[in-house]
């Protein structure tokens, strides 16, 4: 299934809300994983013998800033491999902390019909990462 000409206005009209303020809502996102899913604190080196979630962590900041802006194969380098990005375990920690922080930024914008935008966009853009990560890894 594709996205539609009104799902692609609605994302983007919504990331630009979110994009006003970058730094706190990558923060929200990864902080909104690790509420969802404390063991994905393993997967972060600077995090993995922290007993708390860090929310005031300056390497999670500059993690988070960067992780909005990077490409899939850096997944790969890093060793996130597409175990990862399973159904039925981190894709939908990912995907419905994404939906949450969107949610959050946008406010009284928020609706099913946007919401049901975000999730298609995101669907497509996990399969989009496993593709470039199979390709890289290849």
């Amino acid at each position: 299934m594709g996205i539609t000409d009104k799902q692609e206005a609605m994302v983007k009209d919504s990331w630009e809300v979110v994009k006003q303020n970058i730094p706190e809502w990558s923060l929200r996102f990864f902080t909104l994983i690790l509420e969802i899913a404390p063991m994905a604190k393993n997967m972060f080196s600077f995090l993995k013998d922290t007993g708390e979630i860090p929310h005031n962590n300056l390497k999670l900041k500059a993690h988070a800033l960067k992780v909005f802006k990077m490409l899939g194969s850096v997944h790969v380098q890093n060793d996130v491999l597409d175990p990862h990005f399973e159904v039925q375990t981190t894709l939908l920690v990912v995907k419905e902390a994404l939906l949450a922080t969107v949610n959050k930024a946008v406010g009284e914008k928020w609706s099913e019909e946007m919401n049901g935008a975000w999730s298609e966009v995101y669907d497509q853009l996990a399969a989009a990462i496993k593709a470039e990560m199979k390709l890289v890894s290849a």
